[in-house]
């Protein structure tokens, strides 16, 4: 096995392109993957699971009162359609338009900073024509950024349907400072189901039983960049490791998921889980990867679960010298899921204010061979320790804390509050 990293920054190299769930290129991504298990001697399934996606037929926008000027924009995707002139009503948070009464609101299209969950519930019961939001900041442009298009996604959905479209800082404080009242706005689209897949694998224990290990990183990226950081990186790490425990299997059966749709919320790993709850009913912990090997930065792991778990992972690490900080929260990556049904998770990563994720700067050039093969070993190692452990360290569960964080996470206290509410 290459002990360089060349290994893993070739196939990051390999995986530097646009890779949206659901789309020929995330095909292409999944075939890069299954092409280097099977050159390594190992087997995989393909898992197919249905995804919602759209197509954006016309997504036009433009100040027509006090001044008249074309706005770059971009749409909510599967969030209907819209086309005509309406007045312009400047909201803040958003939360603010609980304060408007109960005026109709039909007539006007409604611009707000950021789109929060409770921003679009109260959107949702005002009933504006449409809604924007803001993206970036004011000084940036088409030269030096991207508006990226997203889809609306379900816990949104579930309030109501509102038209959807979102411009750039510098657009939006012109609209304001000069007092826009009116604009023309036309949104067309279709949605359909695509289909996406998780790449799956398995190690065998060497003995029997029935505590598995579950090792998970995404391999799609999200519509700009070419996602080398977020996250061929982790998909990479996950190829190494799957190398070295053909060579070195442990007592406990490794299962690895290369999950495709994360980007689109986590969907590669919800399908697993929901489509496989028996084998879920096995796993006992996660090891999840999600952007490694940045040439700036730190080592960081994701803690979810409660104390016991932190202090595992902190005496582990002091114990090798493995420099890392902590966190204790809820994972937003492809282990999450898997928390949710009660099975404890460590992320390990590597992060750096240097380098960006979500752009088209997420490059291959912020990143070391040497760092990843430094990931790669320490993973190795540590999956290694709790896999062969006589006993698990870690029970499965979580505490009532990190529940409560779960079903933030998941939005499930938004809903909670709302049904207390009615």
């Amino acid at each position: 096995m290459d002990r360089t990293g060349n290994y893993q920054l070739d196939i990051v190299k390999a995986m530097s392109f646009v890779r949206w769930g659901g789309t020929p290129e995330e095909e292409k991504a999944a075939k890069i993957l299954t092409d280097e298990i099977e050159k390594v001697g190992g087997s995989y399934e393909r898992m197919p699971f249905q995804i919602p996606a759209y197509e954006c037929f016309t997504c036009e926008m433009a100040v027509t009162e006090p001044y008249e000027k074309k706005i770059e924009v971009v749409p909510y995707g599967r969030s209907g359609e819209i086309e005509g002139e309406y007045k312009l009503l400047y909201l803040e948070r958003g939360e603010a338009i609980d304060y408007l009464g109960k005026g109709d609101l039909s007539d006007t299209i409604v611009m707000i900073d950021m789109l929060s969950y409770d921003a679009y519930k109260m959107i949702c019961e005002k009933k504006p024509a449409a809604f924007i939001t803001i993206s970036g900041k004011w000084y940036q442009t088409p030269d030096d950024s991207d508006l990226m298009p997203r889809p609306m996604r379900d816990p949104f959905l579930e309030l109501g349907k509102v038209p959807g479209f979102m411009i750039r800082a510098s657009d939006a404080m012109e609209m304001v400072g000069k007092g826009a009242t009116k604009i023309c706005a036309k949104l067309k689209q279709r949605e359909y189901e695509a289909t996406s897949h998780d790449i799956l694998a398995v190690i065998p224990g060497t003995e029997d039983g029935k505590e598995d290990i579950v090792l998970t990183a995404h391999y799609d990226s999200v519509l700009f960049g070419t996602g080398s950081w977020d996250n061929a990186t982790g998909s990479a790490n996950l190829l190494y490791l799957y190398q070295y425990f053909l060579k070195h299997p442990t007592k406990r059966p490794l299962r690895f998921i290369w999950c495709g749709s994360e980007e689109q919320g986590l969907l590669g790993s919800k399908a697993y889980v929901a489509q496989n709850p028996d084998l879920v009913e096995r796993i006992k912990f996660c090891f999840n990867f999600d952007m490694c090997g940045t040439i700036l930065g730190s080592n960081l792991i994701f803690i979810t679960g409660g104390d016991d778990l932190k202090n595992y992972a902190e005496q582990y690490c002091k114990e090798i010298g493995w420099s890392t900080a902590f966190r204790t929260c809820v994972h937003s990556s492809d282990s999450a899921p898997f928390c949710d049904k009660g099975i404890p998770a460590l992320g390990l990563s590597r992060g750096t204010k240097t380098a960006e994720i979500h752009t088209r700067y997420d490059l291959e050039s912020v990143l070391s061979a040497e760092k990843m093969q430094e990931m790669g070993e320490f993973s190795a190692k540590f999956i290694e320790k709790v896999a062969n452990s006589a006993v698990l360290p870690i029970e499965t569960g979580m505490n009532d804390e990190m529940k409560k964080e779960l079903d933030k996470y998941f939005l499930r206290d938004k809903k909670k509050q709302d049904e207390k509410k009615d």
